[in-house]
């Protein structure tokens, strides 16, 4: 059928072949057909770009996905059961955020997500926890005891053998044709390319035969270990919201697909390693352009924590759809506090990053809390403790040894500097959850998570329904990404061909879930 449609509407008419012919004043003939069209000289052919042609089709089948989208892992449970089910529901994958909870919490979540989405994908997240290896096992004791079979690992430096175990457990032989089946995915999350060699290579021989010497696997297990990667699937992580190396999108993706090619031909896997990414992906051109650069998938943070499944307050998620990018900045972290490890964060409606860099500063300066000066002692307990300096440190002492950690109390009531390090944390630690809870006393001490593709967002949707913060849910936000994208490729492909084309023909304005699924619904 042959039809003059605007250039605009062409591009976004997703699932058809177009041809394109300039003709004179700016003007275009746009030829719409389902089948193969070879363009003649002077045209430029468009080719159907779906969502579900978006990516690696290898990381949608491994998962089981109709798009290559995933919903990062935010910790405290930000990433909730609902954000997760969402996401499962609509063809991607969430992965709930399990980092900071108790084991009884994310038992509740399993039990809650297994029940909810039979057949369906879903993941938890594996955080490293440097000063509590027991609590990393029992995580993952807990993951391969309820049959969860994808996990998110973020924060890993180097492996460890509570992630070897997870990722071999299980492993064996299909009898039908003898092929290697590893029950177990590891999707990694990392910003640095010696920690991704180390995720696409095979576990360590060193771990292995730890777990194997303290019968957490068998010899079979032990052996075929050797054939699989840590992880088939590897996020590049740029600049993004908590923690970050604040790396530039643009150089890390293509180092961290030279590396996947390379590991590839050193070890020949018999599947292929993908590479997603990560971080500032907010906007339908940096979804394209993520794809263009050859990502197999995309994964969002900061976006997702402004929709309505979030596992955070109302005024948090307000503060959120008001963000632009120059609002946020780097603060001290509460699980790396002492090497200066950092977040990143909303400062719009928050003195947590100003007070965090306070206590940052008081803890490098001064041997204990006592040394501190008298008004600015009075200061911190006052408006950042709300109680005296000891009372801190007896609910922070009750807490560690609650947790099983009396190592850490011990060190702290022989060294004053410890002690102090610890109460700053547990002023750190307790921000991220006043955050979560929306405790209207400590407004100005909320720590938000959030990176500037939130501003991007903002300002792509401004104007819109999705500017409403009662508007957002996470299956609208991630159709709209992945349908902008589709556009902005198009775009570039008739750009490619010489096609000049007007300004605004590839702009794409956000669009509810219906009228979404109605362009896309021949590829679904």
């Amino acid at each position: 059928m042959t039809q003059t449609p605007s250039i605009a509407d062409a591009i976004q008419q997703v699932t058809a072949n177009c041809l394109v012919s300039p003709g004179p004043d700016n003007s275009f003939h746009i030829t719409l057909d389902p089948s193969t069209i070879s363009p003649g000289e002077g045209q430029a052919f468009m080719p159907a770009m779906p969502p579900g042609r978006l990516g690696d089709p290898m990381f949608m089948q491994r998962h089981g996905l109709a798009y290559p989208y995933v919903a990062g892992a935010m910790a405290n449970g930000i990433a909730s059961t609902a954000l997760v089910r969402t996401m499962a529901e609509n063809g991607m994958i969430g992965f709930f955020g399990a980092g900071g909870l108790g084991l009884p919490q994310i038992e509740a979540a399993i039990t809650e997500l297994k029940t909810a989405l039979v057949n369906k994908p879903f993941g938890f997240n594996l955080i490293h926890s440097l000063g509590d290896p027991e609590h990393e096992m029992a995580t993952v004791e807990l993951y391969l005891k309820h049959g969860i079979h994808r996990i998110s690992a973020a924060a890993f430096m180097r492996m460890t053998p509570a992630l070897v175990y997870y990722r071999i457990k299980g492993i064996h032989r299909n009898p039908s044709d003898g092929t290697i089946v590893a029950p177990n995915h590891v999707i990694a999350k990392v910003s640095r390319i010696e920690v991704a060699r180390q995720f696409f290579a095979p576990p360590p021989e060193k771990l292995v035969a730890q777990l194997l010497e303290a019968g957490r696997i068998t010899q079979e297990e032990a052996t075929l270990s050797q054939s699989i990667p840590m992880a088939w699937d590897l996020t590049a992580e740029a600049d993004s919201g908590g923690h970050t190396d604040n790396r530039p999108a643009l150089a890390l993706l293509p180092t961290m697909i030279s590396l996947r090619d390379e590991c590839m031909e050193k070890f020949g896997y018999a599947e292929p390693l993908c590479v997603g990414l990560g971080g500032g992906i907010a906007t339908p051109e940096s979804a394209a352009a993520a794809f263009g650069m050859g990502a197999a998938y995309v994964l969002t943070g900061s976006v997702n924590q402004s929709c309505t499944e979030a596992g955070i307050c109302e005024d948090v998620r307000k503060l959120l759809c008001q963000a632009e990018q120059a609002d946020v900045a780097m603060a001290p972290s509460a699980d790396m506090f002492e090497i200066g490890a950092r977040v990143q964060v909303l400062k719009r409606g928050t003195l947590f990053a100003v007070r965090a860099e306070k206590l940052y500063n008081i803890y490098k300066s001064c041997a204990s809390f006592s040394e501190v000066d008298p008004k600015i002692q009075k200061e911190i307990q006052e408006k950042f403790l709300q109680t005296s300096f000891e009372e801190a440190w007896a609910s922070t002492r009750q807490f560690f040894l609650s947790r099983g950690i009396p190592r850490e109390v011990e060190r702290a009531e022989a060294d004053p500097r410890h002690k102090m390090a610890l109460v700053f944390r547990s002023y750190l630690g307790q921000s991220s959850r006043w955050a979560i809870q929306g405790n209207p006393a400590r407004k100005m001490d909320y720590q938000v998570w959030c990176g500037p593709s939130m501003g991007a967002f903002n300002q792509w949707v401004k104007g819109s329904f999705l500017s409403d913060h009662d508007h957002r849910t996470a299956d609208v936000v991630a159709l709209n990404l992945l349908f902008g994208a589709c556009v902005a490729t198009r775009a570039s492909f008739l750009r490619a061909q010489g096609i000049q084309l007007p300004p605004g023909a590839a702009a794409v304005s956000p669009k509810t879930k219906e009228e979404i699924l109605a362009r896309i619904q021949g590829a679904i």
